[in-house]
């Protein structure tokens, strides 16, 4: 049967090219759509690496940026002050809050050529960096793996106390702990760039939130004493209960230490809304214009189909005559299209397979994503090209011996 049908796809070669096509293109729109909302739910379901619930954004707004970059004591005094509130259970200092779509990054190389065992030793690594103080970590309600979080006893040294995390500790340190590790600025030639020392090692941190691809990341200690890496931002966990109301009484305390300054304040979770809203219309709007698409595709695979088989009337007819039952005609136009499709599902993987395996996509195209969006897409183009073929299929067995002979 496979035979036979192949070879009424053969000699009807001509037609069924532009066909093929079409049901390629279609595929590999629909695969598209269905791996990018994948890999959007794949990040989703993946750790934050921190808390939102309770916790605000506090930012200071100087007039002149060098009035908070040249004052680490007063932003500790900022710090002390809504520490002391009744309704803040713990504050803290960093350098940009999560979901403000800000960032900071630097190359760095492990110090002492790196593992000798690596096949590239002393390799520079690109990661994100952020200053923050000791609080941070119970504020956000982080998660330690390895080693400890720094404090107070790590200040004073030439080496800046850090924690990082799994993906940084595997690109910098692989097949070893990176607790008490050394790394540097990759800048080699400058004597004084920075040194830093791993405390310990967290699970993650995707500051800008759930659709974010995880990436090298790495918390520094901010020390007032030595006036570098000054953070302009806080946050605070509240204590259960807190109204939003405590936000004026909150930003009339702030005006005590600079009037003149200006605060912006916001709860995580309203960041975290609009950060999921920014990935979430633009994938709507592809999704229904790939809907479109599709639609337009199932029109036009009807519209073939249907001429297909208006052409087919005599050789349906002959069948018919010679003893071919209804049943074995619809079967046969639906079998064909199945075919067809399976034929161009194949030529659309020999091309999109090449992705995951150049890595063009990196992630975001991960062999798990590849074979879900692969059998999502699948089943999209069988159920459509199924759905087209039923009618003509139908009408096709309807036919009359003496009624498609005697067409014309």
């Amino acid at each position: 049967m496979l035979r036979h049908l192949l070879k009424l796809i053969w000699k009807r070669k001509t037609r069924n090219l532009l066909l093929l096509l079409e049901i390629s293109i279609a595929f590999a729109v629909v695969f598209g759509v269905s791996a990018f909302g994948l890999r959007q739910w794949q990040l989703y379901k993946m750790p934050l690496g921190f808390d939102f619930e309770r916790v605000w954004m506090v930012e200071l707004q100087a007039p002149d940026w060098d009035e908070i970059a040249k004052a680490p004591a007063l932003v500790e005094e900022f710090k002390r002050l809504l520490q002391a509130q009744a309704e803040v259970q713990q504050a803290a200092l960093v350098s940009y809050a999560p979901y403000t779509f800000s960032s900071n990054g630097n190359s760095f190389v492990a110090e002492g050529g790196g593992n000798p065992m690596d096949s590239n030793p002393g390799k520079n690594v690109g990661s994100n960096l952020l200053a923050v103080s000791d609080e941070f970590f119970d504020t956000m309600g982080q998660r330690l793996l390895e080693g400890r979080w720094f404090g107070p006893l790590d200040g004073g040294t030439a080496y800046t106390p850090v924690v990082i995390n799994e993906r940084l500790a595997a690109l910098l340190f692989p097949g070893r702990s990176a607790v008490g590790q050394a790394f540097s600025e990759a800048d080699l030639q400058n004597p004084k760039r920075r040194r830093y020392r791993v405390t310990g090692v967290f699970e993650d941190y995707r500051d800008r939130g759930e659709f974010m691809d995880p990436v090298p990341f790495m918390l520094s200690r901010f020390d007032a004493a030595s006036g570098l890496d000054v953070p302009g931002q806080l946050v605070i966990k509240l204590k259960p209960g807190t109204p939003r109301e405590f936000e004026a009484s909150l930003s009339q305390k702030l005006k005590q230490l600079r009037s003149h300054w200006g605060y912006r304040i916001a709860p995580l979770a309203e960041l975290r809304g609009f950060a999921l809203r920014t990935v979430l219309v633009p994938l709507s709007v592809v999704a229904v214009v790939a809907a479109f698409l599709l639609l337009m595709v199932a029109f036009g695979l009807f519209g073939v189909l249907w001429q297909n088989t208006t052409q087919r009337i005599p050789e349906i007819g002959l069948r018919r005559a010679l003893g071919a039952q209804a049943v074995q005609i619809y079967r046969q136009i639906v079998a064909e299209q199945v075919l067809l499709s399976t034929l161009a599902i194949l030529l659309a993987l020999l091309l999109l397979v090449q992705l995951p395996l150049t890595g063009t996509w990196g992630n975001a195209l991960n062999w798990t994503v590849f074979g879900l969006a692969t059998l999502l897409s699948m089943v999209v183009i069988y159920g459509v090209s199924i759905l087209c073929a039923l009618y003509p299929g139908w009408q096709a067995s309807r036919l009359q011996p003496a009624e498609a002979l005697h067409h014309e």
